[in-house]
């Protein structure tokens, strides 16, 4: 039976919408606070227009003053400009106050739906662990530059710019026309321009960003190897020459933000001189007052902070984009496991029987089956061992099983419930294990085995440390339970760490145990010991032991060999044994068949 995947919920972006720009995607993020920020505007175009009609008044002052008028006629615009003063800082105040609240709180909901999508789809060994990293932090970050620099200033910009304009013109129609066409070629051609020349240094950057994260991360985690095999000095000119390309790329974004500013500058201030030049001409010839042309000059002056922030910011766009690309990279990446499909609840397996039925998995449609039809029983309370070599299928029917991915046809059903039906969480309370290399945090025993079970006593803890035959090595510690066991568990042996793994999985109780390869890294002594004790410890649990290893075979109640993505071979130890092929001629290459 084929199961058809559930489509994506609501929250997440529809196909549909993905061929959009990143940056209207980033900013539709934030509108379930449009609210916020609309208030951010109109409070940033009031600290905007304070700040201009401070300097529209304080001319006006001065040019009034200067006719030496009663004291009454400058009452009002001396407290004008004191309480044009103390709006703009309480203005701009609540304006960052406001704005900066609505995009960490988009920040923070961006970074949980990233969270989500990691966890529930498991994309994480799609992405390289230093650019996944970067993806996470900086690429996540960008989309609160984006909401606070590039979203609220044009808005700003725009609202204030025209309220300013209009002013002028009413006040000196050339002198109002001067400055519109300015503010139109310093708040629009030039952050344009900016904008046009920043879109491929900023993508060099985000590369870059990821590059030198990359690099990092590998040279740290892999500094063992790298000293052991002389490769240290390799990996530190990796890391320089990554650093030196986005220092590169950091200047040449420095320099667009200068010319950004320089371009503005420089309308800024052949405008002032238009405007005197035109006031003077208006002022002799008596079309305009003197102390209109003194508001005039320095409105027009003053109206220049409206876009200020603009080139800056559009420099900044082709880098954000290029991390809104890398963001959504993340965000879409497609579900390897669907959610279950809206309805009533499955309901709770009768029994932990395991029964795989024409499973079929493969991880792309021009790619070749990893599972083919496989069928495979797994009767409650019995261990069942599934065989095979490099490439059979083993981790791809332990991803199944684990709910790291769907099978594309089959079914895999526990106690008469199929576990596709259960959400992922839910699933795993019934079929869990230990994984091929299990992660063991930087942490204490105790607080690592409590993982799977947060509400354990100590009691609890002993008792599955027993059962997983590490009691005995944890009581000769010094500090027993709260033991830091160092960085993924450093301070542990190879075996320690798996029968630490199998311990956390017995407290969480489950029906059916999973032992992925669990002696994979082992020294043959080792491997020999740890299979007996996991073997021991999962008794009375349906258990399948997914192996290529010989080693303890003898004690499951069942074999599947595993070839292909095929069932090659099934039976007890000494039915295989006897019987001529794969597993017959494995044990013989051991030395365990004559």
């Amino acid at each position: 039976m084929t199961r058809v995947p559930e489509t994506a919920p609501p929250a997440e972006p529809a196909p549909a919408r993905r061929v959009r720009d990143p940056l209207a995607r980033m900013v539709a993020l934030a509108r379930p606070r449009g609210t916020r920020f609309a208030l951010g505007v109109l409070l940033g175009a009031a600290a905007t227009g304070s700040g201009v009609a401070l300097m529209g008044v304080a001319a006006w002052l001065l040019a009034k003053a200067a006719e030496h008028p009663p004291i009454t006629a400058l009452s009002v615009a001396v407290v004008a400009t004191r309480a044009l003063g103390i709006s703009r800082g309480v203005a701009r105040y609540l304006e960052r106050l406001v704005t900066h609240d609505a995009a960490f709180r988009t920040l923070a909901d961006v970074r949980v739906r990233v969270y989500d999508r990691l966890a529930r789809t498991e994309p994480v060994r799609r992405f390289r662990s230093g650019d996944l990293v970067s993806r996470l932090v900086s690429d996540t970050d960008a989309t609160q530059d984006l909401l606070v620099r590039g979203l609220t200033p044009p808005l700003v910009a725009g609202l204030t710019g025209g309220a300013v304009v209009a002013f002028c013109t009413a006040l000196f129609l050339p002198g109002g026309l001067l400055l519109g066409a300015a503010l139109l070629l310093a708040g629009l051609a030039v952050p344009l321009a900016a904008a046009a020349l920043g879109r491929r240094p900023g993508q060099r950057q985000a590369r870059a960003r990821g590059e030198l994260s990359t690099a990092l991360v590998d040279t740290l985690y892999g500094a063992p190897d790298l000293v052991a095999y002389g490769a240290m000095d390799r990996a530190v000119r990796r890391v320089e020459q990554a650093d030196d390309e986005l220092t590169r790329v950091a200047r040449r974004d420095s320099t667009l933000m200068g010319f950004g500013a320089g371009a503005s500058t420089l309308v800024t201030g052949l405008t002032v001189w238009g405007a005197l030049l035109l006031g003077v001409a208006a002022v002799e010839g008596g079309t305009l007052h003197a102390i209109s042309f003194a508001v005039l000059v320095l409105t027009t002056l003053a109206a220049f902070e409206i876009v200020a922030p603009l080139p800056a910011v559009a420099a900044r766009l082709g880098a954000i984009r290029a991390s809104g690309e890398r963001l959504f990279g993340v965000l879409d990446t497609p579900p390897a496991v669907a959610p279950p499909l809206h309805g009533q609840a499955a309901p709770e397996p009768g029994d932990a029987g395991l029964r795989m039925r024409s499973l079929r998995v493969r991880y792309a449609p021009e790619e070749p089956w990893a599972l083919d039809g496989v069928d495979i029983d797994v009767p409650e309370g019995r261990t069942v061992a599934v065989l095979g070599p490099s490439g059979a299928g083993k981790s791809t029917l332990a991803a199944v099983l684990l709910r790291f991915r769907d099978p594309d046809s089959g079914t895999v059903d526990l106690g008469g419930t199929d576990i596709t039906a259960h959400p992922v969480d839910e699933a795993r309370r019934f079929i869990t294990g230990v994984p091929q290399d299990p992660h063991i945090f930087t942490s204490t025993l105790r607080e690592n085995l409590r993982l799977a079970a947060p509400s354990a006593d100590d009691d609890d803890l002993w008792t599955a440390l027993r059962r997983a035959r590490l009691a005995g090595e944890v009581e000769e510690m010094p500090d027993g339970l709260d033991t830091e066991v160092g960085s993924h568990g450093a301070r542990l042996s190879g075996g320690m760490r798996q029968r630490l793994a199998l311990a956390r999985a017995l407290l969480a109780a489950p029906r059916i145990l999973v032992l992925d390869e669990p002696t994979a890294h082992l020294d043959p002594d080792t491997r020999d010991e740890v299979t007996a004790d996991l073997l021991a410890a999962a008794e009375g649990y349906s258990t399948l032991l997914i192996t290529h290893d010989l080693a303890g075979l003898d004690r499951v109640d069942q074999i599947y060999v595993l070839s292909e993505g095929r069932v090659l071979q099934q039976g007890t130890h000494d039915e295989l044994r006897a019987r001529d092929g794969w597993y017959r001629e494995a044990l013989r290459g051991t030395g365990r068949v004559p």
